[in-house]
């Protein structure tokens, strides 16, 4: 059974997560979603890691039952607040996996807590956008750091017209009207800005990364998993085709397949199939 608790969170504030394990001998699983989104977009996840991890679902600043960050805020900001949450659970290490924004913030841990980190999944990341990505972007953040909130744009972007996604999309766009506004346009003014940040230092990581993505996400596309993947020293990329952005969601028993494959590859012992 999944239960959410809140703890107060190492002068962060309140953290919102969801938690379900088998036992406590269960390795640990920490699942952080994108932005606009909140810890019950990990439910697929969340459902059937909890026969053999200990999963924790947490809500990111200023979405959720999480206290935002002060406005502002950067990528390296949300990475120092995983690790004060990482403190917070007493998980000294962890597997982690991220969507989205979340992905961002899991590379960029990657890149500076590495020692925490025993394996990372970056699900529908993002790395290194033209400028054209990045203009468009950031003139999103923008609109919505002044109050514009346009809820159609996006979903029709991480959805597809299947009766199936359909549902998908109307699940989300009730999470993103429930959004804190001030932590929705700070997380993605981060989000629109910090792509290229952990870039070389992401090299040094010796973890197992998985980088997978739809094959007809426009923004977090396959080239960028791909480049994620080689980029990491045991890297692999997986493209789940006919889907989005919300692969967890729409693609659960693909993206599950792949998230255990991910777990059981030895740390000590993972080779790069990133290429």
């Amino acid at each position: 059974m999944t239960s959410t608790i809140l703890h107060p969170c190492n002068g962060y504030g309140q953290l919102g997560v969801r938690e379900a394990s088998p036992g406590d001998q269960a390795e640990p699983l920490v699942l952080i979603h994108g932005v606009g989104m909140q810890s019950a977009a990990w439910q697929p996840q969340i459902d059937y890691f909890a026969k053999t991890h200990h999963v924790y679902a947490i809500d990111m600043p200023g979405h959720g039952e999480s206290t935002a960050l002060a406005e502002g805020a950067s990528l390296p900001d949300f990475i120092a607040w995983l690790d004060a949450v990482l403190d917070c659970l007493n998980l000294p290490q962890t597997n982690l996996v991220g969507h989205s924004m979340g992905a961002l913030i899991t590379g960029g841990y990657v890149a500076c807590h590495r020692e925490r980190v025993l394996r990372a999944a970056l699900v529908n990341g993002v790395y290194c956008r033209n400028d054209a990505a990045k203009e468009a972007v950031t003139a999103r953040a923008q609109q919505i750091r002044q109050g514009k909130i346009d809820l159609e744009t996006p979903l029709k972007r991480w959805f597809s017209d299947s009766p199936s996604d359909q549902i998908s999309s109307q699940l989300v766009r009730t999470w993103l009207q429930q959004v804190n506004l001030q932590g929705y346009a700070t997380a993605y003014m981060a989000f629109a800005r910090g792509d290229d940040c952990y870039g070389k230092d992401f090299q040094q990581a010796n973890c197992p990364v998985l980088a997978i993505t739809g094959s007809d996400d426009p923004n977090s596309t396959p080239a960028m998993s791909t480049s994620i993947a080689r980029l990491a020293k045991n890297g692999k990329a997986v493209v789940v085709d006919g889907h989005r952005h919300m692969i967890n969601i729409t693609a659960p028993e693909r993206v599950n397949a792949e998230l255990t494959r991910w777990l059981a590859t030895p740390i000590e012992t993972a080779t790069s199939t990133g290429d």
